[in-house]
């Protein structure tokens, strides 16, 4: 089982993922549990809580980061905190996305990704987001692994 804790920079409130399901070099699956309290849903809207698109956007993101700190490491054994000099799975384009419903409170979400191509340090993945086996959300983006210090402004 991949530890999020370990292969993610983000924490709690803005840690999306509550658990992988399954994982392979080019797939990951993840579940995201929204309970109502979060940041995200708190105005997001008064009395009709719903999952904000850029949020489901982010829920991809973080798995396919999970995807890239496991199998695409320019470093052996990446973890978050330990490990120095990269900044990985950083979002460089939202190529596509639908959302075709709503995700509310107790929901329960699965995020599947897919690498789909890379070349060097740039990954393109398609992702989509499924509540009670339909499909919410779908989208195309790519992350890059880039040096620390250009996270920094460096």
């Amino acid at each position: 089982m991949i530890n999020i804790l370990k292969r993610l920079h983000h924490r709690p409130p803005y840690l999306m993922i509550n658990e992988v399901i399954e994982h392979s070099p080019q797939m990951l699956s993840a579940l995201s549990l929204p309970k109502g309290d979060e940041f995200y849903l708190l105005g997001h809207f008064p009395a009709t809580p719903v999952v904000p698109g850029a949020i489901m956007q982010e829920m991809t993101t973080q798995a396919a980061g999970l995807l890239i700190t496991e199998y695409h490491s320019p470093v052996p054994d990446y973890d978050s905190e330990k490990t120095k000099g990269w900044a990985l799975g950083v979002l460089r384009a939202v190529h596509t996305a639908k959302y075709k419903s709503f995700a509310r409170p107790s929901d329960r979400m699965v995020i599947k990704v897919e690498l789909i191509d890379q070349m060097e340090n740039i990954f393109r993945f398609k992702g989509k987001i499924t509540v009670d086996e339909k499909v919410i959300m779908h989208n195309e983006f790519s992350l890059v692994n880039i040096e620390e210090a250009k996270l920094k402004g460096l």
